[in-house]
Parts: structure tokens; sequence; C-alpha cells
């Protein structure tokens, strides 16, 4: 009995220690799938948003929309987008669209009305990047918003990140009489909101004088461009040594730059066109011409090669190199002035990148050779000598070629050829003015992000494709 006694006390302790150990099991258990599903809610990664355009690094949004009903919401998304190799694609756009349902207050009567759905169509104008930066973008982000846009919240944001922003770099080319309506406007507006424009004149200095108040008023760093076209004074005399022509021509352009105008502030220009089968010559003129401007506080635009000239054999003369290295060793007092035409008004992007784009093997050039990349002006920039396309069609082939320029630093702008007068041109003064308007709106809504370290030259990364207007025929 005293045994059967013993053996019961024993099985009941062996019982308690098993109980216990499985209650202790199971709350341990219990603890570890608590701590796995606070793991589990603590690592779920925010909700991704691709973008349909492949060749766009990405990038976190915080906007706060307006809803068009009566309900006021903030609404925050945080799409993340991973940074990826960049391929030759379209422009990317970014935007968004979202909903709000507001809350249903329930009446003591409930009726079968519906809540009320609003959708406010949501252009996002701060890009912020949640995790590392890219080493570098290899092409411009391109972000469309509804003015007004905080382009300095913009760019301090992009600084955060190693980036920068760069604005729509296309002006306008202006001249005696023709059609400047609206320019004062497209001035003022860029001006106030902060976005730097470009304005080429020839032998009007009024405009230039206008703009040239305005910005040594609010201190934009907007692009100015001076020439006397009387052909006493653009076309250098050939048949001299390159230096003597150079202080000849240099004493005639800087005699009669108009008092009015500031030469720190507009750039003169002193050629324009010039024989390309004088590439060599040129180079040696332009690079003694450089030198007396910089001696004389100007800032000096060299060349005014026409559309596809000269050849890119002649950037590699002893004498052209000369040239790109002093011009890149003063990029605020001397640039390279190019015309960039597609000759077509069908297609800006016609034979690319021989044509609208061509300064980029000059980069090239100078990548190979060690020199600083020079700053470009592209101080006449189009379709035809006496055409422009219509304004939807313009603004399809501007909004490519904006993005294109603002891959490049150094590209300062582009004017668009032609609101002055001349019988040769035919009507182009008042089919370019009605490109005023839609410019100057173009440049309020649209700005570009990109990495301000030169990246290497790859022409394919930058091709027009769709929404730029291709001709189908062409490529087949």
């Amino acid at each position: 009995m005293q045994k059967n006694t013993n053996l019961r006390l024993i099985f009941l302790l062996v019982g308690l220690v098993l109980g216990a150990t499985a209650v202790f099991t199971q709350q341990l258990q219990t603890s570890s799938n608590l701590v796995k599903a606070q793991n589990a809610v603590e690592l779920t990664p925010t909700p991704s948003i691709t973008p349909t355009a492949s060749s766009t690094p990405t990038a976190t949004f915080t906007p706060t929309p307006t809803a068009t009903n009566t309900v006021t919401a903030t609404i925050t998304p945080t799409p993340i987008i991973s940074p990826t190799t960049a391929t030759s694609s379209p422009t990317p756009t970014i935007t968004a669209t979202i909903t709000m349902t507001p809350t249903a207050t329930v009446s003591p009567t409930p009726t079968n009305t519906p809540p009320p759905t609003s959708t406010t169509n949501l252009y996002l104008p701060i890009v912020t990047f949640q995790t590392e930066p890219p080493s570098s973008l290899l092409v411009p982000i391109h972000v469309s918003a509804t003015p007004p846009i905080d382009f300095e919240a913009a760019r301090a944001d992009a600084q955060a990140q190693g980036l920068d922003i760069a604005f729509n770099k296309i002006g306008f080319h202006v001249g005696l009489g023709g059609n400047t309506q609206g320019l004062d406007a497209w001035m003022e507006e860029l001006d106030a909101a902060g976005v730097p424009f470009f304005l080429k004149s020839a032998n009007n200095a009024e405009p230039l004088y206008e703009a040239q108040q305005i910005m040594q008023t609010s201190g934009v760093p907007h692009t100015l461009v001076y020439r006397d076209a009387r052909p006493a004074l653009d076309i250098p005399a050939y048949h001299l040594e390159p230096s003597v022509a150079a202080a000849q021509s240099w004493q005639l352009n800087r005699d009669a730059f108009p008092p009015e105008l500031d030469p720190s502030l507009v750039w003169i220009e002193t050629t324009n066109e010039p024989n390309k089968n004088e590439a060599e010559w040129l180079a040696e003129f332009a690079l003694a011409t450089a030198q007396m401007a910089v001696a004389d506080g100007f800032k000096y635009a060299a060349f005014g090669w026409s559309g596809g000239e000269p050849e890119l054999a002649d950037w590699e003369s002893p004498a052209m190199l000369a040239f790109l290295q002093y011009a890149g060793e003063h990029p605020d007092q001397v640039a390279l002035s190019l015309h960039e035409y597609s000759f077509d008004t069908d297609e800006i992007g016609y034979i690319y990148p021989w044509l609208v784009g061509r300064f980029q093997m000059i980069f090239e050039i100078c990548d190979e050779n060690n020199i600083p990349r020079p700053t470009v002006l592209i101080t006449e920039w189009g379709w035809e000598f006496d055409h422009v396309p219509t304004p939807q069609a313009a603004m399809e082939d501007i909004n490519w070629a904006a993005w294109m320029y603002a891959a490049y630093p150094q590209v300062k702008g582009a004017g668009i050829w032609y609101l002055g007068y001349g019988e040769e041109f035919g009507n182009i003064h008042n089919e370019a003015q009605k490109l005023i308007a839609p410019v100057k709106d173009y440049s309020l809504s649209n700005y570009f992000i990109l990495d301000p370290q030169d990246q290497p030259v790859d022409t394919s990364l930058l091709a027009p494709l769709p929404p730029t207007r291709i001709r189908i025929e062409r490529l087949k």
C-alpha cells in the first residue's frame, strides 16, 4: 500500500512536470509566433509603383492634392521605383491619378444614395529618393506638374540626393521687325518663376535690354546673345592671317556692341555660318578673338556654324583642339555657337544625331582628348529657314529636344528661328509667334532631374522616339 502510494506520488509529480513543460512550450511558441508576426509587419515593404517608362530611375513622391468636391483630404502616396539601366525609350513623364472617397454620413433615415466619389489628376512636382540615389542618371527624369511649381524646393530636394534640376532651354531668336507679341509676357512669367530663358537677337538690342533689366533685378541666370548681322562685321577676312583678321573683326564688333547692353551678361557673336572649308583657319581666328574678348571683359560665342557643319574631323585638328581647350577652361566667357536644324518640318529628329543633337559628337571628341566640355549656345534652332510646324506638332518636337538638351549642363539654350522679319524667310515670324505661349506654358510646367556630373556620350540613349513625331516611312 505504501509502495503503491509512493508510485502514485511519483506519477503525479511526473505529470505535473510534463504539464508545466507543455504550457511553457506553448507560451514560448506563442511568443515566437508573435515576434515573427511583428517582424513580418515591420518588414513588409512599401508597395511599389512601376512607371511605364523603361529608362527612368525612380523616386518617392509626396504630393498634396485637392479634391474637386467638398471633402478636403491630404493623400501621401509613397511609390518606390528602383533605378534601372537606361535604354532608348520615350521621354518619361511622371503622373498619377487618385480617387478619393469621403466617409459617408448616415442620416436617421438612410437612403440608397452611394457616397460621393471624386477623381483628381495629380501631377507630382517634387521627387525624392527613399533609398540611396542611383550612382548616376544616364538620362534625365522628366517631371511634369501643374504650375505654380516650387522650383527651389525641387532643386533643393534633388541636390540633397547629389542630383540637380534643369529647365526647358528652348527659347527664341528675334531680329528687326517681325512678330514678337507675347515675348514680354514669356520673359516676365518665366523670370518670376525662377526659370532661366534663352534669347538671341540680331541687329536689335531692345529685347535683350529688357531681358537684361529683368535679369539684373531677379538674378535669374538667363542666357542672352547679340549679333551685329552687317556683312562687314560678321564675315571675317579670310585672305589675312587668322590673328590679323581676328584683331580687325574684334575691334569692329566690340565698337559696334550696343552701349546699353552689359558685356558681362550678354554674349557677343562675331561670325555667322562661316565657310566650313576654312575650319582650321577659323579655329585660329576664334582662339585669337576669344583671348581678346576675355581680356576686354566680354562673353564671346565663336563660329555660329551652320546646321550639320563642319565635318567631325575638323574638330580634331590641332588648331581646333587648342580652341576647345581654351573654351573649356573659360566656360563663363567663351562658348561655341552652333545652329541645329532638322531641315524638315515633319521631323525634328531627322537623321539624329547628325543635325539636331550634333553637339554631342563635339563633347565626345573633347572627352577623348581630356578637354573640358565647352559651353554651347544653339543660337539658331528649328526646322526650316522659312517654316515652323503647327504649335501642337512643334511642342511634340520640343518636348523631346528639351529632354535631350537637359542631359548636358554645358548647353545653355537654343533659340527657335525666327520671330524677326525678312522677305526671304516668308511668314515664319507669324508662324513662330504662335509658339511663344505654348513654350512659356511648357517651361512653367516641366523640368528635368539629372546627374550634374558629365556622363559618357551615348547618343542612342537620347534618340527621339514617340511621343516625338517620327515619320513611319523613314523607319521602313
